[in-house]
């Protein structure tokens, strides 16, 4: 189904923008109960940042300290220490690149040439020197730091819609950048209507 989604000149369904939902019929365990905010889908493919899942083995000030960024920091900000960083969760955004970090963010921040706008004032910025602003304070006023992210061959993405795997609505900002990760699976489920409890594994297409 292609719902509230975007359509090329040809009429094909794009769901740039959008958040996917797993449905219980999901057979990769790795997207068990996952919420993915599509970053961009095209004839190419599809790329996008899973927003629930928290990575429990490293915290923002480690990686930090991992990059190096905290030294540079404290140069410039005199005085500045590990306290002052913002407590921001780091997020499991999906199985490909797992070294590679992305911030999904307000488009209070904009960096030309590296921040990419998508919709609703959501923007995706990959480079160091949003994490340097983060950790400054000079940062975007809402943001969701993941390494990794999911991605999808030519034609996957849509197969895997056909085959019941995942539902999409609209990408709410508040559902995005909600601190409270164990609610965002139904609080995506209740923008279309659907109560968590309801859905079956072996659940009909719409």
């Amino acid at each position: 189904m292609c719902k509230s989604s975007t359509r090329d000149e040809h009429g094909a369904c794009f769901l740039e923008g959008q958040l996917l939902i797993a449905m219980p019929s999901m057979s990769d365990a790795r997207f068990a109960r996952s919420v993915i905010y599509i970053c961009a889908h095209s004839d190419e493919g599809a790329m996008g940042l899973i927003i629930n899942q928290t990575a429990n083995h490293i915290s923002f000030p480690d990686l930090l300290d991992r990059l190096e960024i905290f030294p540079s920091i404290e140069s410039k900000d005199e005085g500045r220490s590990y306290k002052d960083v913002p407590d921001l969760p780091v997020h499991v955004g999906g199985p490909v690149e797992t070294g590679r970090g992305f911030v999904l963010h307000t488009a209070d921040y904009y960096a030309q040439e590296s921040t990419l706008a998508i919709q609703n004032e959501i923007c995706l910025t990959a480079t160091l020197e949003i994490l340097k602003a983060i950790a400054a304070g000079r940062g975007p006023a809402h943001a969701l730091l993941a390494l990794g992210y999911a991605g999808w061959s030519p034609g996957q993405l849509e197969r895997e819609i056909q085959a019941n795997g995942w539902l999409n609505c609209p990408a709410d900002p508040d559902i995005v950048f909600s601190e409270n990760q164990p609610d965002k699976y139904a609080q995506a489920l209740a923008t279309l209507g659907i109560d968590p409890s309801h859905l079956v594994a072996d659940a009909g297409h719409a």
